[in-house]
């Protein structure tokens, strides 16, 4: 990376280091990702996304507790970073701390609830709470019972207590320098297998080499601890599994998936089979793959319809998640009639369960629909009531952003450039630098349309700052193209100012010059009139007839 003595520290810039990172996290590399990420962040160490990201490698090597502090982290600044949210969720359900990982997932889902992942990560960790713990329908309480439990460990304590003067052995160097215990698993070796699958190849690797390791040599003691924690990791795997599902709920799933398939059912669990068909669904629409996502989606919809209402405990919410997925597909389709179809079945949904999350996420997809088939005052009627149930400034900022550009399509400029000033003032809020840009952009687009030509050269060379900032080359190269056009305009505009004076001034110059040679008649004195001149305002008299001249000749 660069020279850890060198005074001057990190050579490049924090994007460069970050954006190594993600380019190794992406080919697999998470330890060098971790380097690169550490870097970036000794350049801005509260920079909250390079804190998830590194996170997210924390994770990938199993380093539980780094991923959760990482995570806590970048919610240090902002407590509604909703990638914060749902980075440490994620932490705290692999480390098996499912209880407190549905609480941040639901935090997150509450900001953001047009994400899927806040939904799924709820779904997953009430499962594995359900399956760690029972079901609360089959636990029953009763009164039977005593406190002799506590009476023994009192017992214990009592007996492990050293008196007074007692001599205790001191730890010696040798004992803390000794080789690490090989670590067991209570679990029988069949379970074990189960639960590992592939993985189990693995373990019996590490407990041969080390029968076969000699670690009295330092180089056999350095395989020894090496393998012993590798083999303390897959433990730690093995109680992580059995805690999410244990064998017991794995069995009662076979069996109920077995009663299930011989009386036609779709699975051995209502909430596990719309998991994996939501996901599916995600997935395909994450492809491109819509007809297919539209498909699953009605063949899904018709299952769950088929239910008693008290097979799963979100029914209602099934239903609008599966008429809300159907509607994107069939938007991505330009199907957009059956897609407002869709969406308006979620949208009823929603309003008779008097659920503000659906119901933001309704009306969303509404609007996308009429602004994808030029409806935009349709659709700008739909997202403004949407805006009285943003939950953040950043879903505040996308929203005023795309009613700005239904005003701007409609020919309302005024109107275009104040969503557009509130969606950036809403993206400083959120910090958010890619709405930032947006918004500054639509800003500039409505200066130029109302022939504010000046104003929208500063905004757009605003703009063009941010791009490079971001390393977005597509932006920087469009905003390049309108300032030239823009500039452009102000060009041709001095120069047609310029000839209309020009223009003016030559007329002047002309009505100048008949003004003085009229005044110069009008002034010029008379001159004496000649006797031999004949007068032009006498009458002439008429010439004598021919025949009157020849009698007096």
């Amino acid at each position: 990376m660069y020279d850890d003595n060198s005074e001057s520290g990190p050579k490049g810039t924090f994007e460069t280091y970050k954006a190594e990172g993600d380019t190794l996290y992406k080919q697999g590399e998470y330890r060098k990702a971790i380097e690169s990420y550490s870097t970036a962040l000794e350049l801005q160490a509260t920079d909250k996304n390079c804190l998830v990201a590194r996170s997210k490698c924390h994770l990938q090597l199993g380093d539980t507790e780094k991923a959760l502090q990482d995570a806590q982290a970048s919610l240090s600044e902002d407590t509604s970073f909703h990638k914060g949210l749902f980075q440490k969720a994620e932490a705290l359900y692999c480390r098996g701390d499912f209880e407190m990982a549905l609480v941040f997932y639901h935090r997150g889902h509450k900001l953001r609830p047009e994400l899927q992942e806040f939904r799924l990560g709820i779904q997953k960790a009430q499962e594995a709470i359900d399956n760690s713990v029972g079901s609360p329908s089959k636990v029953k309480l009763t009164k039977e019972g005593d406190l002799s439990f506590f009476a023994k460990q009192d017992e214990k304590l009592k007996t492990k207590k050293p008196g007074y003067g007692s001599y205790s052995k001191p730890t010696t160097k040798a004992q803390s320098t000794a080789r690490k215990e090989v670590p067991k698993s209570a679990t029988s070796e069949r379970t074990v297998k189960q639960l590992l699958g592939e993985l189990y190849g693995d373990k019996v690797y590490l407990e041969n080499l080390l029968k076969e390791n000699d670690p009295t040599k330092q180089a056999g003691n350095e395989i020894y601890n090496i393998a012993t924690d590798g083999l303390q990791f897959l433990n730690n795997r093995i109680d992580f599994w059995r805690q999410q599902k244990p064998m017991y709920a794995r069995k009662r799933e076979k069996m109920e998936q077995n009663r299930r398939r011989a009386a036609g059912g779709k699975g051995g669990n209502y909430n596990q089979y719309v998991i994996r068909e939501l996901e599916k669904i995600d997935t395909a629409q994450a492809e491109g793959k819509f007809e297919d996502s539209l498909k699953m989606s009605q063949k899904c919809l018709r299952t769950v319809e088929g239910w008693p209402e008290d097979a799963v405990s979100n029914y209602n919410e099934v239903l609008a998640n599966l008429h809300s997925a159907m509607g994107n597909a069939y938007l991505e389709l330009a199907q957009y009639d059956n897609a407002l179809q869709s969406h308006n079945k979620d949208l009823d949904i929603a309003q008779k369960d008097d659920s503000e999350v659906l119901k933001s996420r309704a009306l969303d997809n509404l609007g996308r629909v009429y602004a994808r088939s030029g409806r935009y005052q349709d659709a700008v009627n739909v997202w403004e009531d949407k805006v009285p149930l943003s939950k953040s400034a950043l879903e505040s900022t996308w929203l005023f952003h795309e009613i700005g550009r239904c005003y701007l399509e409609m020919g309302k400029f005024a109107e275009a450039k104040d969503y557009g000033e509130k969606s950036m003032a809403a993206a400083e809020e959120s910090k958010d630098d890619v709405w930032r840009l947006n918004s500054s952009v639509l800003v500039a687009q409505a200066e130029v349309r109302l022939g504010d030509h000046q104003a929208a050269v500063e905004s757009f060379e605003r703009s063009l700052d941010m791009a490079k900032v971001q390393g977005d080359e597509a932006a920087e190269a469009a905003i390049k193209k309108a300032l030239e056009d823009v500039n452009a305009k102000i060009v041709k505009g001095l120069k047609g100012d310029e000839e209309e004076e020009e223009v003016a001034k030559k007329e002047g110059e002309e009505e100048k010059a008949t003004d003085e040679d009229t005044q110069k008649d009008e002034n010029e004195p008379d001159r004496p009139k000649d006797e031999n001149e004949p007068d032009e305002n006498k009458d002439e008299p008429a010439p004598e007839p021919v025949a009157e001249q020849e009698e007096e000749s």
